[in-house]
């Protein structure tokens, strides 16, 4: 199977080709550019494989959560690649690329989401991927809970942006932190690859990002007053 993988789900870009199993990626610090350096990773990364994207066998992308103009940025790049090549999509979790990065069975992802707050999920690896165990949602940093059975590590830039508040609730439960990780296409591409090889393809008009937080304008103290009503 062959696959490209487009994230801009952070300030990170990133851009991807699994090729059965082998895989070619590029990665950069974009900031505010991403709409302007994807494409051209694109382009390098197909010169550099020697394939078409008509070779393709589809098009993954990072779904969310993550920043809402960086999602709308790869699902339409996604889109628009995806109909001229006739090739399906499929969005992937960025958490979840989080959770792969870890090498572990038990993860519990936080990301940051800006505005005092976080997504985040806990993951469970069993034969066919990842399975959550508490699913993808925005909350306060106090609302992050470990899971009780097994042992768990703690993955993602949540843990360094919002640490004073997450360490000290969390460490002592967690067998180590990794709060470098990040979602990234070529952590996404093995996870694009069981999707699409399950069926879980779609065409390229179905495409559409995670949103999980449904009101920015929300201040600090009633996203508080939300989270103990």
């Amino acid at each position: 199977m062959k696959l490209l993988v487009l994230d801009t789900s952070t300030e990170w870009c990133s851009a991807a080709l699994w090729l059965d199993g082998q895989i070619l990626a590029r990665r950069v610090l974009a900031g505010q550019r991403h709409s302007s350096l994807l494409l051209p990773m694109v382009d390098e990364l197909l010169r550099e494989s020697g394939i078409g994207l008509r070779q393709l066998d589809g098009i993954g992308y990072g779904a969310g959560p993550g920043s809402f103009t960086g999602l709308r940025i790869a699902c339409a790049v996604t889109q628009g690649l995806a109909f001229g090549a006739s090739l399906p999509v499929v969005g992937v979790s960025t958490l979840q690329s989080i959770a792969e990065q870890t090498g572990a069975g038990q993860v519990l992802t936080v990301l940051d989401a800006r505005m005092a707050e976080v997504y985040w999920a806990a993951y469970q690896r069993n034969a066919s991927g990842w399975c959550a165990v508490s699913d993808p949602q925005l909350a306060l940093p106090e609302s992050v809970v470990v899971p009780e059975e097994g042992e768990w590590i703690g993955a993602g830039n949540g843990f360094t942006v919002l640490g004073e508040v997450l360490r000290p609730r969390l460490a002592a439960q967690l067998e180590r932190i990794d709060d470098t990780l990040m979602p990234d296409a070529a952590a996404m591409a093995p996870l694009a690859a069981r999707a699409l090889e399950r069926g879980e393809g779609v065409d390229a008009a179905l495409a559409a990002p995670i949103y999980l937080r449904d009101k920015v304008a929300l201040t600090i103290d009633e996203r508080r007053a939300r989270q103990t009503a």
